[in-house]
């Protein structure tokens, strides 16, 4: 079984909603990715997102682009953010891995190599942000064959697209609370709650909500209506906030607590 289903079956039993943060690996550098990792598993997170740095970013906001091109002027590319996926399970990390990417670095990999690599990184799902649904067959063929889980993005505005974006989807259901790009928010979407509720009488595949997600009064209000809660931008923002400490020998295990603090108290 992959490890995505593994773990939202472990948290239904314990009724208990999935932790998924999200980071953009190489921000600061790769290695410091791998330890902060570490800290996001001991902070309670269930899943993790592995962003891949990515020059045009469609999806993101003002936080996440700027942590993308930190990465890329290390040279941070997909195959880094696959690398980080191995050392961090070397070092011990459990976590099922997603890795986030756009589809043009997929595509410049070549569909083929990028599944075996995928598969040998011991990555378990993948979201493309860019992808359409209508033009996933071919993508979805493949990650089928390799066991990997891709996880389909629906936004409020989906509307009657919104059963076809869900049908057969594997591993759970991103759903978009917000209008716009990636970034913290006060408020949401004003009809969020009843576009949950079209998304969960499409489909049985757990549903977790992200975008704009940044603090634990947020992530407890969508625990009650959703199976897993994503956050970005803010655990983003909080590693971009602690990156002269990290850079620091003698302050970098400040850093990576200050980071692991703010993470768990966003466990609901």
């Amino acid at each position: 079984m992959n490890l995505i289903d593994q773990t939202f079956s472990r948290l239904k039993e314990a009724r208990e909603t999935a932790l998924i943060p999200f980071l953009t690996i190489g921000d600061p550098d790769v290695e410091t990715s791998v330890e902060i990792i570490a800290q996001l598993e001991a902070a309670g997170a269930d899943i993790v997102e592995l962003g891949v740095p990515y020059s045009d970013p469609l999806a993101d906001g003002p936080v996440i682009q700027r942590a993308s091109q930190r990465a890329l002027k290390h040279q941070v590319n997909i195959r880094s953010c696959m690398e980080a996926a191995v050392k961090a399970r070397s070092a011990g990390v459990k976590l099922p891995f997603i890795l986030f990417t756009y589809y043009n670095p997929v595509l410049q990999f070549g569909l083929d190599r990028f599944f075996d690599e995928v598969k040998k990184h011991d990555i378990s799902g993948l979201i493309i942000p860019d992808l359409p649904v209508e033009e996933s067959a071919e993508l979805l063929r493949r990650a089928e064959a390799a066991e990997i889980h891709v996880i389909p993005l629906v936004a409020p505005t989906s509307k009657e697209r919104i059963k076809s974006i869900v049908a057969g989807a594997k591993g759970f259901i991103y759903c978009v609370s917000s209008l716009g790009v990636t970034g913290e928010r006060s408020s949401f979407y004003e009809g969020v709650e009843e576009f949950i509720g079209q998304v969960k009488e499409f489909t049985d595949t757990p549903v977790a909500i992200g975008f704009g997600i940044s603090n634990r009064e947020q992530a407890e209000r969508f625990s009650r209506i959703c199976d897993g809660v994503v956050v970005g931008s803010a655990i983003v923002r909080t590693i971009e906030e602690s990156i002269p400490l990290l850079q620091n020998a003698d302050t970098r295990q400040d850093g990576l607590l200050q980071i692991r603090k703010f993470v768990s108290q966003l466990k609901a």
